[in-house]
């Protein structure tokens, strides 16, 4: 059933997903799968009701399926454990090669997910690569910060650990010194779309779209996936069983989930000074996709 339904959602894929178009097997069927141009990361995630009979292994690993081709430079994910702490685990290295890896426990309702190409802080660097953690924030970032050094001397922030030149951090280092406050996201400049827990605020996770980058959100009564794609979405609803309303998140948006709900939605202003020129990398890994959903097909069959 996974594998009829995650071929099906590739030969239906539309236009606003991706542009340029390439042959990707999944599932051992051949289909065409249309990828976007300029990718750097791809970010994904959940906030459940902790009441929720989602599989939230399955989820997790549906998610990473979805967003695989995005970059193969370094996959990590992180949730939230039962005493609030935020655990996480992260490789050098495609998708492909932490899948069959992830475990989140049944009673853990959030998750982040991310795969990356990088711009700034070589991979070899491991507190480099997502998720990122600055103090008791941990979070994920699609995109690119170009005053992220700037922004530490204004504040008077330290890099969280010595090796650390990621320009994502930024984000993070912020929404831990200015409590989440969706002004400090304004004085960002870049492209981003990002996602973060806060081992402060138990239960809660936030999502924020900025410019230049997508983010979709796939919701139902108790439970709020997001995804840097729409098909990542589609298949964590095939795989899970689940009905989910998809919508793209507007730009200038910083939502709060709690409990598999958006319980406040704030509005910030992009640097919009900011141009994003299109010299980013191209996309890196187009087969992380057709390792990631075989394998993913194989791995879901028992629930399916």
């Amino acid at each position: 059933m996974l594998r009829r339904g995650i071929a099906a959602l590739n030969a239906n894929a539309t236009a606003s997903d991706n542009q340029a178009v390439i042959p990707v097997v999944y599932a051992q069927r051949q289909v065409r799968s249309r990828l976007g141009s300029i990718f750097v990361c791809g970010i994904a995630g959940y906030s459940l009701n902790p009441e929720s009979r989602i599989d939230r292994t399955l989820a997790a690993q549906g998610l990473l399926a979805g967003i695989s081709e995005r970059g193969a430079d370094a996959v990590g994910y992180a949730f939230r454990g039962e005493s609030g702490s935020v655990e996480v685990s992260k490789l050098r290295g495609g998708a492909s090669a932490l899948l069959d890896e992830i475990a989140v426990p049944a009673d853990s309702s959030q998750a982040l997910i991310h795969v990356r190409d990088y711009t700034k802080g070589h991979p070899d660097v491991g507190a480099n690569n997502h998720p990122i953690r600055h103090g008791t924030v941990v979070g994920v970032h699609n995109g690119v910060i170009e005053n992220d050094d700037e922004l530490f001397e204004r504040y008077g922030i330290e890099r969280f650990e010595d090796d650390m030149t990621v320009d994502s951090e930024a984000i993070f280092a912020l929404m831990e010194h200015r409590a989440h406050d969706p002004k400090a996201l304004s004085e960002l400049r870049g492209a981003m779309a990002a996602a973060w827990l806060d081992e402060r605020d138990l239960g809660t996770l936030y999502v924020a779209r900025g410019l230049h980058r997508p983010l979709w959100l796939g919701a139902n009564r108790d439970a709020v996936f997001f995804a840097s794609t729409r098909r990542a979405l589609t298949i964590v609803a095939a795989a899970t069983r689940t009905r989910l309303e998809l919508r793209e998140a507007r730009e200038g948006r910083l939502l709060v989930l709690v409990d598999g709900r958006v319980s406040r939605k704030r509005r910030f202003r992009p640097d919009r000074s900011y141009r994003d020129d299109g010299h980013l990398p191209p996309v890196r890994a187009p087969y992380e996709a057709v390792s990631c959903l075989t394998q993913f097909a194989a791995l879901a069959a028992p629930a399916s």
